[in-house]
């Protein structure tokens, strides 16, 4: 199998891996965050746990079936065809397909479209329809300067629908900032939507990506930051800025929002705890989106101590590394069943120990 994580975040991604898998084993890394696994349990065993519990940082997995040399040379095109047709007979005639193609290094002689023309003519010839966009399976083939990975799966079992979780985007006209996209993957990978004509708090708003985000889908916001925001907000009476840190408005608003958005850059424990303050903020049919900044070691136990916290009043949709994160995880939350909790301000909950 072949794992695709953060580069900082390789380790913790195999954890996730061995925490299903105890017999599993890292055979080698192909490139920072791309590792080729030995699984100690069938690849289908593997995926169907982690759909059941999808991982932190896996971003993407793909199964390895057949490996070949490679000599970087034209000649490679016509050897991965040979050994594609060994893995035909798993082809499910009646779903469609794609292949996905990853170069682990410069200067090859082809392009990834070379490849995935060439394998999708011997799958197309087996009456298979092609799909680029949402394929219901995938031919995945990895290539390093010195070897070639093929594996053939379910989309659904492949954490993403991208090649090694690279979920792009096309920059936009008027785009303030690269966190758009942050945001942009985050609603796409969990499935969430804005109401029509809702109302977001947008926590940490400087100088405004996600801000922009929001009123592109007709929504007002309050925008929270002692920061200036992009100057086209000036004038925009659907957008109210709040000169204040998070842990100072908070305790004097009651109004709620159909929405909270948070991408402050701070401990990610801190993080979780003003969330917490802010459950009161956030109506019962709402959903809540934030980021939760990691140290460069001991990112598994910061991660799960911040989620430790969010559980106390929320349920956790889900958290992922995302393609457009850095050293940081997304997490999306709704308020929890059981009632609203009783909560003290930021300062209050600050003390309590994680």
């Amino acid at each position: 199998m072949i794992l695709t994580a953060h580069p900082a975040s390789g380790s913790a991604a195999l954890s996730e891996v061995r925490s299903i898998d105890p017999g599993s084993r890292l055979r080698k890394w192909l490139a920072p965050g791309v590792g080729w696994v030995e699984l100690g349990i069938d690849w289908d065993s593997l995926a169907m746990r982690f759909r059941e519990q999808p991982p932190v940082f896996c971003r993407h997995i793909c199964p390895v079936q057949v490996h070949i040399p490679l000599k970087q040379d034209v000649a490679d095109l016509d050897d991965l065809a040979e050994v594609s047709r060994q893995l035909l007979p798993q082809l499910n005639l009646a779903q469609t397909f794609s292949v996905q193609t990853r170069l682990m290094a410069s200067g090859w002689p082809y392009a990834r479209y070379d490849v995935n023309e060439r394998l999708s003519k011997e799958l197309m010839g087996q009456g298979v329809p092609l799909d680029v966009r949402r394929p219901e399976q995938v031919f995945s083939v990895v290539l390093t300067p010195d070897q070639g990975y093929l594996g053939l799966s379910r989309a659904a079992d492949n954490l993403s629908d991208w090649a090694g979780g690279a979920r792009r985007f096309m920059a936009e006209e008027g785009q303030i900032s690269r966190a758009e996209f942050k945001l942009l993957e985050a609603l796409e990978l969990f499935e969430l939507s804005f109401p029509a004509h809702g109302v977001a708090l947008d926590l940490g708003a400087a100088p405004g990506g996600w801000t922009r985000v929001l009123r592109n889908h007709d929504m007002s916001v309050v925008a929270v930051d002692t920061a200036d925001l992009d100057q086209r907000f000036i004038s925009d009476l659907a957008v109210r800025h709040v000169r204040q840190t998070a842990q100072s408005y908070l305790p004097t608003t009651d109004q709620r929002f159909d929405v909270i958005l948070n991408d402050m850059r701070m401990d990610a424990r801190v993080s979780a705890r003003i969330m917490v303050s802010a459950v009161r903020n956030l109506k019962a049919s709402g959903w809540a989106l934030l980021t939760l900044k990691l140290p460069k070691r001991g990112i598994e136990r910061i991660a799960a101590s911040a989620l430790d916290v969010l559980r106390r009043c929320y349920t956790v949709m889900g958290a992922r590394q995302l393609f457009h994160n850095r050293n940081e995880i997304t997490v999306a939350l709704r308020r929890a069943s059981q009632g609203e909790p009783s909560l003290g301000g930021p300062n209050e909950r600050s003390k309590r120990r994680d």
